[in-house]
């Protein structure tokens, strides 16, 4: 079983910087395939940040050229750098994952089965 936990959420004025990291225990690394999602009060969980197999990353049309996806050499911890932040930005940040081999770039929450408690990340203007 995999576990999950991430760290690194706080509250910062918009235009700050927060990073997150998401630290997953299990022997499967090279079994499982990772990605950062939120949810802001009264919305659905979306998908924010995946990175493939060969590591290309893809983001969510909203975080574009403002978050960055990367794991460790060991692929033990998932982090997810967010700068130039804004109050939209404003949600409980989860990491997730999922059994596979072979990572794509899934971006849909049904597509993972395994999830963390979420960090909580607070964007004021």
């Amino acid at each position: 079983q995999v576990q999950l936990v991430e760290s690194g959420g706080g509250s910062v004025q918009a235009g700050g910087s927060l990073r997150l990291s998401c630290v997953a225990s299990t022997h499967a690394y090279d079994r499982i395939c990772m990605a950062w999602f939120r949810q802001a009060p009264g919305k659905e969980r979306e998908g924010v940040a995946v990175r493939d197999s060969l590591s290309r990353p893809t983001y969510a049309d909203s975080v574009k050229g403002r978050f960055t996806i990367s794991q460790s050499s060991d692929k033990k911890t998932l982090y997810l750098d967010m700068s130039d932040l804004i109050p939209d930005d404003t949600a409980t940040y989860f990491c997730a994952a999922r059994y596979s081999q072979i990572c794509g770039n899934e971006l849909g929450p049904g597509s993972y089965s395994l999830w963390g408690q979420g960090t909580q990340v607070t964007v004021s203007s």
